[in-house]
């Protein structure tokens, strides 16, 4: 059994910096593809980031690009996004993900495992 644990979320003014994190568990790590996705209420979930657990390749949305940071720690089975320069658009659920590292990262419904969420707040 898959199981993906967010952790690290809060609030924080707009400018500042928060890393959150997704401990996996109960698969054999190093072939997936991990990611990162948000919902603002109201909004549809989108893609944020994407990591390739075993080649460490990378994506990221136009938004978060310069800002966002992904990496993993195949050790710790963990995989983390450091979030820089911070802005009140980016408050969301934050949702990791754990899919095959096929096809486009940001197509949702590639990945077959999710996390509960982790709530980032960023006021103005």
């Amino acid at each position: 059994q898959v199981q993906l644990v967010e952790s690290g979320g809060g609030s924080v003014q707009a400018g500042g910096s928060l890393r959150i994190s997704c401990a996996a568990s109960g698969y054999y790590y190093s072939t997936r593809r991990m990611g990162w996705f948000r919902q603002a209420p109201g909004k549809e979930r989108e893609g944020v980031a994407a990591i390739n657990t075993a080649y460490g390749g990378t994506a990221y949305a136009d938004p978060v690009k310069g800002r966002f940071t992904i990496s993993r720690d195949n050790s710790r089975n963990t995989v983390y996004l450091q979030m820089n320069s911070l802005k009140p658009e980016d408050s969301a659920m934050y949702y990791c993900a754990a899919g095959p590292a096929e096809g486009t990262w940001s197509d949702q419904w590639r990945y077959n495992y999710w996390g509960q969420g982790t709530q980032v707040t960023v006021s103005s």
